[in-house]
């Protein structure tokens, strides 16, 4: 069942009179076929091949609007509730109605699951193995199109809610656009400034000046890695805004490319960092990928803990650190190992990886209330 108190959307695209464009031929043709020879009430079995975190209201919101727009009735039993982690294999969920009625909305409706389901364990695995962290979906830019943003956005919520559940995470506190706020509980989207400002102020404090004329009464996160001064920019930042960042409302943001270090770091005095503030982290065995996290260019661990070390040196300790670039599931895993001091991580890379992975499937178990499914199918029979 739908909680009431989260947020719903429109349906997602396509419209009802849409609907044989964009589904497979052999479907179409299917539906013709049965809608010569007899209609059978059918229940469908949904499920995927990998663990899940269910998230299937976008997509059974839209099933239940074509429903209503063509003029039949479904029933859906949820096995799985938004929210619950899924098995591999494990029916999510039954869906029965008439076969010429759902026949032509399989392909659609698996379109809008899969991925929010794979988006949404990814979300809450990184909420989880990163609990006092704010998370902000920064997802917008790297979807394909408006409807994938909306999947993406509610995916991002779902997982997030189960983080907060099960591990009392801080999870998601928001994301970059207006349009999907709502799905983290705002009415309107997060986010200060890009490097493209940097660039047009000409220095790093010039933009933040420009920003906090523009926008005097709201907190302030600058971006310090522009000109590759990520320290000295950090303390002049805060030299300049000292009430803010007294106040707790100045935050910098780390987004050092993979192409250089940290300004102040390379590979022996990333180790060292490491080796003072969090010797365990780089005392196992690591392979090449999880090296770059802990110690490589861009924006480590020992670059987190180097520019956390640089402002609490200089008396500010109260300014927070929002980092960025490429923070995966497995990234935050290695931020989790190497208690990188972050404040907020600023992430779009809870978005499948492998798309592969994303894939649905729905098949008939039942024909008018007979059980039959193709062999090596049964495990999704209703008990």
């Amino acid at each position: 069942m739908a909680d009431p108190d989260r947020p719903t959307a429109t349906p997602t695209p396509p419209a009802a009179e849409d609907v044989p464009r964009w589904t497979d031929a052999y479907f179409q043709r299917t539906r013709q076929v049965v809608e010569r020879f007899g209609d059978r009430r059918v229940t469908y079995a949904v499920f995927m091949r990998r663990p899940v975190v269910a998230a299937h209201r976008l997509a059974l919101d839209w099933l239940r609007a074509m429903a209503t727009a063509r003029g039949f009735d479904i029933e859906v039993e949820i096995n799985y509730p938004e929210g619950k982690w899924v098995g591999a294999g494990e029916p999510m969920l039954w869906i029965t109605g008439p076969f010429t009625g759902l026949v032509e909305l399989e392909t659609l409706f698996l379109m809008k699951l899969g991925p929010a389901c794979v988006a949404a364990y990814n979300a809450w695995t990184m909420c989880a193995g990163l609990p006092r962290v704010a998370f902000l979906a920064m997802d917008a830019r790297h979807c394909a199109g408006t409807e994938m943003a909306e999947i993406m956005a509610y995916a991002a919520s779902v997982g997030s809610e189960r983080a907060k559940r099960k591990a009392g995470a801080v999870g998601f506190v928001g994301n970059a656009t207006d349009a999907t706020a709502h799905w983290f509980g705002r009415d309107r989207g997060l986010g200060t400034m890009p490097h493209a400002l940097i660039g047009y102020a000409g220095s790093t404090v010039r933009a933040a000046e420009m920003y906090r004329e523009t926008f005097p009464d709201q907190p302030m996160t600058v971006l310090v890695d522009y000109f590759g001064r990520e320290v000295s920019d950090s303390l002049e930042v805060c030299r300049r805004f000292p009430d803010l960042a007294a106040a707790g409302k100045l935050a910098i943001r780390l987004d050092t490319p993979g192409g250089r270090f940290c300004e102040g770091l390379d590979p022996p005095q990333s180790y060292a960092v490491l080796d003072r503030r969090v010797p365990h982290a780089i005392r196992g065995y690591r392979d090449e990928t999880e090296l770059r996290y802990l110690v490589g260019p861009g924006v480590s661990a020992a670059a987190i803990h180097w520019v956390r070390e640089r402002l609490d040196e200089a008396g500010f300790d109260r300014v927070k650190i929002v980092a960025s670039s490429g923070f995966s599931p497995a990234k935050c895993r290695l931020m989790a190992d190497a208690a990188a001091p972050i404040d907020v991580i600023g992430t779009g890379s809870y978005l499948p990886e492998a798309w592969s992975e994303t894939y649905a499937t729905a098949d008939i178990v039942e024909y008018d209330g007979v059980k039959r499914v193709k062999v090596g199918r049964e495990f999704l029979l209703r008990r």
